[in-house]
């Protein structure tokens, strides 16, 4: 099995490329940063307005009829060069934690919350599915399968993952409530149940990402060596309906422990291999953040890895990086910060230290609070105090480059969803705290040799 030639597509979402309407970023390109206007906040004013802010994108711009996570969003709430319906099931995901959010920091209350998560949890009850997995992208009105590749027409392992992780802490949260909020935890463990992650091997050691009724397994991604994906890993092993043995986690994921890395980069330990993507030393920095809205790092480790030392040397090599700012990118410094998978100046591209194109996406800091609490502050004093004009409604707009004077209105959700859920993990630790609480998790952790802080 050759996973460097089979997983060089997991810098993630690099096929949405194909969907991204590059010319029509062409036309925003040149909009102006003003660094003219100046704007104080305390620092818990400015976490809650930003939290605030990139919560709103989950709920005020939600799609109506099934209450998911649009795709991506312009400013003013206009759908731009995809299908108006588009729903993302991963990043539905992050959303659904984000709302939690807006609960415990009163922007919404814990009946709204519900009243939501019930139109949710209906409508991915009906929404295709794949053998128990959802797909990448569903029509919000109708919850039909919409392909993001041509091949890439039916179960999605890894967003599946993502927005599992999503409903588990959701009914962990309502677990102990009333008998309406006790039948919305039982139809997410139904769901739950359903995912068949034991199909997804084909039999073998490792899991595959796609699998379409149309093209079967031509899209051939078998998910080996360090990246998003560990939480995929995690609930496969959980699963009490449909559970991987533990060999595919350990010959499939580790590699047999060619996982393990004992590399350095800007004086930072790497604790595991990135090299098997495309020889990069260092990932985009939302390999810190997909698994690890719910799954909590600090005190996480097996035999490969101490998963916090892994995840908070990622973000100061981020850090460093831009500090260093070694193709001297205008900018860049340790109040600007944070390369990852986002739009780009041409398209959409993943930015990283050795595939950098001088475009700084503020969810890489933002998201990258709980591992860099003070750099992460300055990167968030530096954008609302200086360069409001880089802020709307949903918060930070997804990338910008001082470089090229160049930033576009527009937001994704997978990148909005990880900066309140990632900021409250800072501040209280509440979605790790439901999502650790999870007996199914738990025990797939015990499974694969984890040791974990276990919460009650």
């Amino acid at each position: 099995m050759n996973f460097l030639n089979n997983n060089k597509l997991l810098f993630i979402v690099p096929i949405l490329l194909l969907f991204f309407n590059c010319n029509s970023s062409k036309k925003e390109q040149h909009i102006k940063v003003d660094a003219t206007k100046k704007k104080q906040y305390s620092d818990n004013a400015l976490l809650d307005k930003v939290q605030q802010q990139t919560f709103n994108y989950f709920w005020d711009g939600a799609e109506p009829t099934s209450g998911l996570a649009r795709e991506r969003l312009h400013m003013d709430n206009i759908y731009p060069t995809s299908p108006k319906y588009t729903v993302t099931t991963g990043g539905t995901g992050f959303g659904m934690m984000a709302i939690l959010v807006g609960v415990k920091r009163g922007f919404i209350t814990k009946e709204q919350a519900f009243n939501r998560f019930v139109k949710m949890v209906d409508f991915l009850e009906k929404a295709d599915r794949f053998h128990g997995a959802w797909p990448h992208w569903l029509d919000g009105q109708t919850g039909k399968v919409m392909p993001f590749s041509k091949k890439d027409n039916g179960g999605d392992l890894v967003e599946t993952s993502f927005l599992v992780q999503g409903m588990l802490t959701v009914a962990e949260y309502f677990k102990n409530g009333n008998e309406a909020e006790q039948k919305l935890v039982l139809k997410i463990d139904k769901l739950w149940k359903e995912v068949e992650w034991d199909w997804y091997t084909k039999g073998e050691d490792v899991l595959y990402w796609h699998w379409s009724p149309e093209f079967g397994w031509d899209m051939n991604f078998p998910v080996g060596g360090y990246n998003e994906a560990l939480i995929m890993y995690v609930l496969a092993a959980s699963s009490p309906t449909h559970p991987i043995k533990p060999s595919v986690y350990h010959k499939g994921w580790a590699r047999d422990g060619e996982i393990i890395s004992k590399e350095k980069f800007y004086g930072e330990d790497l604790v595991l291999d990135y090299y098997e993507h495309d020889k990069s030393p260092v990932g985009p920095l939302f390999w810190a953040h997909y698994s690890y809205v719910g799954l909590n790092p600090n005190g996480l480790s097996d035999q490969y890895a101490d998963y916090w030392k892994l995840v908070q040397n990622q973000a100061k090599i981020h850090y460093k990086y831009a500090v260093d700012n070694p193709k001297n990118f205008k900018g860049y410094g340790d109040s600007l910060w944070g390369l990852t998978s986002s739009y780009s100046v041409n398209g959409y591209k993943s930015h990283r230290p050795d595939n950098d194109f001088g475009v700084i996406a503020p969810t890489a800091a933002l998201a990258s609070f709980p591992y860099t609490p003070k750099e992460s502050m300055q990167m968030l004093k530096k954008l609302y105090k200086d360069h409001d004009s880089l802020i709307g409604k949903y918060g930070p707009y997804d990338a910008f480059s001082l470089e090229y004077n160049w930033y576009l209105p527009r937001y994704l959700a997978i990148d909005q969803g990880p900066i309140p859920v990632m900021i409250e993990n800072y501040r209280s630790g509440m979605l790790w705290d439901f999502f650790m609480k999870n007996t199914d998790v738990q025990s797939g952790l015990d499974k694969l040799g984890f040791k974990y802080i276990k919460t009650d």
